[in-house]
């Protein structure tokens, strides 16, 4: 790809975030973007951070699972930097996966959904949180991966991962679940889906489109990792019995009568998805806008790295989806950062998490006509 290769660092990371007075790494790292991009560090020093949430007035809100904290970041003059950082809570157990409607942030915690309602108005002084979902799996007897968003419908969805890298485990585990907040009532939409962190809603058929991560050590260049789209509530996906289009699990056979669905297109193997976002801005050229942006973070047991990027999946004439790097976290064979989620910002740009280095970054559209980057 065409691309400007930037050097955060001397360049970038050595700026302070003036409230806060922290300062960046003074050691250059290397980032690398396609033609016509930028990027820009938000925000830094926030743990393992990992899910967004866009609040209404413009709040970035994050969670970190290892550090237990919960952050409200705010941008009050607009220059592309955070100058504003908000502790909304601490000592959380695993508060890693966010949302936001109407006002209030909704917060995985443990075994449960939480909610810190009217929260813009109450950086300062958040109130208690009030729970309102509370049928998760205990996190203290089995880790697994979870993430939350509201739907266009109103409904809160929530994906489960699978406790085990394989094998048949009991509902809720290996699902995705859309529930009413109000009466606590849930359904189960998908069945079949190993770890599900990044799902969206395409703007052009309305549809939830998923990715799920592969399983592991079956080597270097299998299972592909997937992307999905639900047809029909209540379809299955396949896992453990079936991995990508047609790679049957060795230590399970799938039941005779088990309708799989097939993943609409084909990552490569250990990239990890952990983001799947339609960009919602308009900075970004034509061609960019309303397409389906991947947040792959990267492999962790593979004999040389992949992933550690943000990709496009480009809707071609033909209906096809193609691939395509926008900005990549490897430097040489070396991770600067693990892209976690994508959010569209309020001025179009986009969010990038990183749950390596506790980062934020921002991805921008500029004008190379009169960039002096």
């Amino acid at each position: 790809m065409d691309c400007f290769r930037y050097l955060l660092g001397s360049i970038v990371l050595s700026l302070a975030l003036a409230p806060t007075k922290q300062l960046y790494a003074a050691d250059s790292v290397t980032i690398t973007v396609t033609k016509g991009f930028g990027i820009s560090l938000y925000a830094s020093e926030l743990g393992d951070v990992k899910q967004m949430a866009l609040g209404d007035k413009g709040t970035l809100f994050v969670g970190s699972r290892k550090k237990g904290t919960l952050y409200g970041l705010v941008d009050s003059n607009n220059d592309g930097k955070v100058d504003k950082q908000y502790l909304i809570a601490k000592g959380l157990n695993s508060p890693e996966s966010v949302a936001f409607k109407d006002g209030h942030l909704y917060v995985t915690e443990d075994d449960r959904i939480v909610r810190f309602s009217d929260i813009e108005s109450r950086l300062r002084r958040p109130g208690r949180a009030r729970e309102v979902f509370s049928n998760l799996p205990d996190l203290g007897k089995k880790k697994y991966t979870r993430s939350i968003r509201f739907g266009t419908d109103g409904l809160l969805y929530l994906a489960i991962g699978s406790p085990c890298n394989v094998c048949e485990a009991d509902m809720p585990y290996s699902s995705i679940l859309a529930i009413d907040i109000e009466t606590g009532a849930s359904e189960q939409i998908a069945a079949g889906v190993r770890k599900v962190i990044g799902f969206d809603w395409s703007p052009k058929d309305g549809k939830l489109w998923f990715a799920d991560l592969g399983r592991n050590w079956m080597g270097d260049n299998i299972p592909p990792d997937e992307i999905n789209r639900l047809d029909t509530a209540g379809s299955h996906f396949g896992f453990p019995y079936v991995h990508a289009k047609s790679i049957n699990e060795p230590a399970y056979s799938k039941p005779e009568n088990l309708n799989v669905v097939a993943p609409v297109f084909e990552l490569p193997a250990h990239v990890g998805p952990t983001s799947v976002h339609f960009y919602a801005g308009d900075q970004f050229p034509e061609r960019y806008q309303g397409q389906m942006f991947i947040a792959e973070n990267g492999s962790w047991n593979r004999s040389s790295k992949v992933g550690y990027q943000v990709v496009m999946l480009a809707e071609q004439e033909d209906g096809s989806l193609k691939r395509e790097t926008v900005a990549s976290f490897l430097d040489g064979g070396f991770p600067v950062a693990r892209p976690y989620d994508l959010v569209t910002a309020p001025d179009g740009s986009m969010y990038i998490s990183d749950d390596l280095k506790g980062n934020i970054y921002r991805l921008y559209y500029k004008n190379l006509e009169t960039s002096q980057d």
